[in-house]
């Protein structure tokens, strides 16, 4: 039996200063976002089943809308949905997130509250990471979640592959946009 002995090993810590990567909060329409067409947080999302040609024909790769998009969510909120899609992918990639609080100041604290990991096939463009609460709500406050793009195989939280981050609230009371206004430029 053939043994590795020089098993891969994860880094705990990956960065040497603070790193700045590109946020995702402000997107304009027709302007892709890193790898991503359009990347989006909401409340959940609904899967679109398409037909090619002739009923009862469908696409291998469902596209998903997000429900609710936003980055306001009150503490009751389950989970909160980072959906996506990218440009076709010729070899499967991880795609992954960390969140953490924001501290005084915009810093984030030391250790993610939480992380999720989504390996996504070459063919496939759509999908998504779930953020989910620690307890029973979540704490009232400022969170950033930081993205991550690795190809399969490769550890998903290294800092040379952090692609951007989004900034989401968690406060008691949802604000409300005018009728006619996005968030989204």
């Amino acid at each position: 039996m053939a043994k590795d002995l020089l098993a891969p090993k994860e880094q705990e810590i990956t960065e040497i200063g603070s790193t700045a990567s590109p946020s995702f909060d402000d997107q304009e329409k027709g302007a892709p976002q890193s790898l991503f067409t359009w990347i989006k947080m909401a409340k959940g999302f609904d899967v679109e089943w398409d037909t090619f040609g002739r009923d009862g024909w469908y696409t291998q790769d469902p596209r998903l809308k997000p429900i609710d998009p936003g980055s306001v969510f009150t503490p009751e909120t389950s989970a909160i949905y980072i959906v996506f899609e990218v440009a076709p992918l010729e070899d499967p990639a991880q795609f992954a997130v960390q969140w953490f609080l924001e501290q005084s100041r915009g810093q984030a604290s030391e250790n993610p509250l939480g992380k999720d990991v989504l390996e996504v096939p070459g063919h496939e463009r759509y999908g998504y990471l779930e953020l989910k609460r620690s307890g029973a709500r979540w704490k009232v406050g400022n969170y950033v979640a930081r993205i991550y793009i690795t190809p399969l195989g490769q550890q998903p939280f290294h800092a040379a592959n952090q692609v951007g981050t989004m900034r989401f609230a968690v406060g008691e009371r949802l604000p409300t946009l005018p009728p006619g206004q996005s968030s989204v430029k």
